[in-house]
């Protein structure tokens, strides 16, 4: 069965760590990607023409998201910053200082008027961009490096995943303190809100599992046929794809689980996987310092995945 060829985005010289699409807006959607060569960029979403370079970082960058409206992006680096930039012309706005390195950043939902990073001090901090000289608001010390953080539940809850640590942390930011955990079997690498606000995906080794943004209560979990490093979900399809360590990028049926495309054409580890806002597409970003934009077939599932 014919599939469509997928674009191939380059320009990073060293492997991608995180890709996010930003939301749709009047001017369309776009792609960030962060690198481990320190210079994080801003790409077209639909067809991945480059639009620019963030300029700054002294070391690698590990992450990298667009806000609500897509005007500000913001990086998180080795460089021990997290920094905040004008996404349509490249300046920086802002700079904050830790004393580690920063794993993972992202806006608040409503307004992106706060930023929650985290890294290798096991502290998750939140900064009011309204007040960015203020001291950050710093959550209790997790049990290990943050590996990602994400805003939910209009804004007032933090969750968070750990470098090597399988468990999720859940944050009430009204009383600051850590008021759930949610076990996994293995460490969670990826951890995807959708863009309504209502699914929770997280990527925890051979499984994949789903749950409710509003209640934290799981839907739905799938054993792969690889491990996933990065997951990602479409509601609209009922499909999620996954990437992992054997360099392939899956799509599956989110209510089987059955394998529905498996597309090859990275050479090294998929890192990131993300659908585009439109779900007409998804992209996925490699050790071998490529992103790739997939568009699934759009023939039945069950004929695709017929041998």
């Amino acid at each position: 069965m014919s599939k469509r060829v997928p674009i191939v985005c380059h320009g990073h010289t060293r492997p991608i760590v995180e890709i996010n699409y930003s939301q749709n807006t009047p001017e369309g959607y776009f792609l960030a990607s962060a690198s481990k060569d320190g210079k994080p960029m801003l790409r077209h979403g639909e067809n991945g023409d480059w639009y620019g370079t963030f300029e700054g970082h002294k070391g690698a960058v590990w992450a990298c998201v667009l806000d609500t409206p897509a005007l500000k992006c913001a990086t998180g680096s080795a460089d021990f910053t997290a920094r905040v930039w004008d996404a349509c012309g490249g300046a920086q706005l802002h700079e904050f200082q830790h004393n580690h390195i920063v794993r993972c950043v992202n806006f608040s939902f409503h307004g992106s008027n706060k930023l929650v990073t985290g890294g290798m001090e096991k502290i998750v901090r939140i900064y009011d961009l309204q007040k960015p000289e203020a001291e950050a608001v710093k959550l209790p010390a997790g049990p290990a490096g943050i590996r990602s953080v994400n805003f939910i539940q209009n804004d007032n809850t933090v969750i968070c995943s750990y470098v090597d640590k399988p468990v999720v942390g859940v944050y009430d930011l009204r009383s600051q303190q850590l008021v759930k955990t949610i076990e996994t079997a293995s460490p969670v690498t990826s951890i995807e809100v959708s863009f309504d606000q209502k699914h929770v995906t997280t990527a925890e080794g051979a499984y994949v599992r789903f749950f409710d943004a509003a209640t934290l209560q799981q839907e739905k979990q799938h054993k792969l046929t690889a491990p996933a490093e990065s997951a990602s979900y479409c509601a609209a399809k009922r499909k999620f794809v996954a990437g992992g360590e054997d360099m392939w990028v899956h799509l599956y049926d989110y209510d089987t689980g059955q394998e529905l495309e498996c597309n090859k054409g990275h050479h090294g580890p998929v890192h990131t996987i993300r659908w585009a806002p439109t779900y007409d597409a998804y992209a996925s970003g490699s050790e071998d310092g490529t992103i790739r934009i997939w568009f699934p077939d759009s023939a039945d599932a069950a004929a695709a995945a017929a041998p």
